[in-house]
């Protein structure tokens, strides 16, 4: 156990043993929800050539590589961030590239935008656009992705849903119609505020106590009441049903793993290949960066500069889990922000990465187990942790017009626009212009005046496409 606490440094970084495997299991349990909706999400799209995905294999390579790159994460960067299929890529992926390309020629510019990233991380530009970021926007970016984590949680929950009319667009409870109407909505709340005052109280293990809790809840009522899944009964759980039917293991097909290809340049072109491998580098590249930058400050790991320990090891392991997702056909894995309820645990070190990955792997043999968290139970968690994350507002003086506005529109824009990327984006853009005419030219790093141009064409990729096309 002493090499354990050197190698990790868990001692240094004032943590124990039993508090990063705690904070490894909060982890996968508010992550274990990507098992089913990443299959969910890329089996439900039919490709050029009139082929899906099988459901089945896709959640086994989901578990597969999320828990290699979880771990390998771990044990090179040894931070607690968890890995996993990016939400934001693997829907590019289903509902714009598959309609071009095959699945295997998807997955192929997946594998060459994730080398594109392990280059750039190699050869340290990517740590240079990192450095570039002034400490305003890295705070305004955590404060953004604590947003974006509630308003995902609020959203999977129930609790925040479309009103289907021009405006308002959102509302309160199922329909947005401003009442909650259903069971999986209530348990959520009830989850929701037991977790909020066991952390309040800094109740030791307090979100895990709230996910089990809220758990076990779940089950007994989908015992009594039978509510099944939202898909039969507007009633019903979301995603996953709390309930075990049949044995909870089975064996996991892994033949995705592998059924990638490079022949998309010859099926649409070069230039049309090219503008989807940039769109999906530049995704990949600022939400990992973003999200890592705002889980180094929330665990207290980030300097006065806001770079955090091993951040090159970071960012190469974290574009080689691009390439590993296109090669098992599971989509880009990414650093993810449900990380936030592992550190909010008390997780500090690549231990709790270790358990985590662990779990995941578990998972592939106890797929029907790790799916009994309905994701109600889980949002509750994102709900705490972004609220948590939000507060490091605080830290940002908004005395100034010239950097409240950036830092505004990158808190905003994440949520709203539901993408970590295009916060980061907007708020690069706003920052070298208005910091500019307020006469801070000398403040601006000439690098990000560059990746400000980079997220202007990103921002008009569909015209710069069709004029391609």
């Amino acid at each position: 156990m002493n090499a354990v606490d050197r190698f990790f440094e868990i001692t240094a970084r004032q943590s124990t043993v039993a508090t990063e495997i705690r904070g490894g299991v909060v982890t996968f349990i508010a992550m274990a929800y990507i098992i089913v909706l990443n299959p969910i999400i890329l089996s439900s799209s039919t490709d050029v050539d009139g082929n899906q995905l099988d459901f089945a294999q896709v959640s086994a390579t989901t578990s597969l590589a999320a828990g290699v790159m979880t771990i390998l994460f771990g044990l090179i960067a040894r931070l607690p961030f968890a890995l996993a299929a990016g939400l934001g890529i693997n829907s590019f992926l289903a509902t714009t590239v598959v309609g071009e390309v095959t699945w295997p020629e998807a997955m192929g510019l997946v594998v060459i935008n994730g080398l594109i990233i392990v280059l750039l991380a190699v050869t340290g530009l990517r740590r240079m656009v990192f450095d570039a970021v002034p400490m305003q926007l890295k705070l305004a970016i955590t404060a953004g992705i604590g947003l974006f984590i509630l308003f995902i949680g609020v959203v999977d929950a129930g609790f925040i849903a479309s009103t289907g009319a021009p405006s308002p667009p959102v509302g309160l409870g199922s329909g947005g119609q401003g009442s909650i109407s259903t069971i999986p909505t209530l348990i959520f709340v009830l989850t929701l505020l037991l977790t909020g005052v066991l952390v309040a109280k800094r109740v030791r293990g307090g979100i895990l106590i709230g996910l089990v809790t809220g758990t076990v809840v779940a089950v007994v009522v989908e015992a009594i009441w039978h509510l099944g899944s939202a898909v039969d009964n507007p009633g019903g759980w979301s995603l996953s049903v709390p309930a075990l039917s049949g044995s909870p293991f089975s064996l996991p097909d892994l033949s995705l793993v592998g059924e990638f290809s490079m022949d998309s340049f010859g099926r649409i072109g070069i230039l049309a290949a090219v503008m989807l491998v940039f769109t999906l580098v530049f995704a990949n590249f600022f939400d990992a960066m973003g999200t890592m930058t705002g889980l180094s400050r929330e665990a207290g790991l980030a300097d006065e500069k806001g770079t955090f320990p091993r951040l090159r090891g970071a960012l190469v392991v974290e574009g080689a889990g691009a390439v590993v997702g296109g090669a098992t056909s599971a989509s880009s894995n990414t650093v993810f922000i449900e990380s936030g309820a592992g550190i909010e645990e008390g997780a500090r070190t690549g231990l709790a990465n270790v358990v985590t990955g662990t779990l995941f792997l578990a998972a592939m043999f106890i797929s029907p187990l790790a799916s009994i968290v309905p994701t109600e139970v889980a949002a509750a968690a994102l709900v705490v942790v972004g609220a948590m994350m939000v507060s490091h507002l605080r830290h940002i003086d908004l005395s100034e017009f010239s950097v409240a506005l950036p830092v505004v529109l990158t808190v905003a824009v994440m949520p709203f626009s539901y993408s970590i990327a295009n916060g980061i984006g907007v708020g690069f853009i706003s920052w070298v212009v208005m910091r500019t005419a307020a006469g801070k030219i000398r403040e601006v790093s000439p690098l990000l005046w560059v990746v400000a141009a980079g997220f202007a064409v990103y921002f008009a990729r569909t015209p710069v496409e069709t004029l391609i096309d």
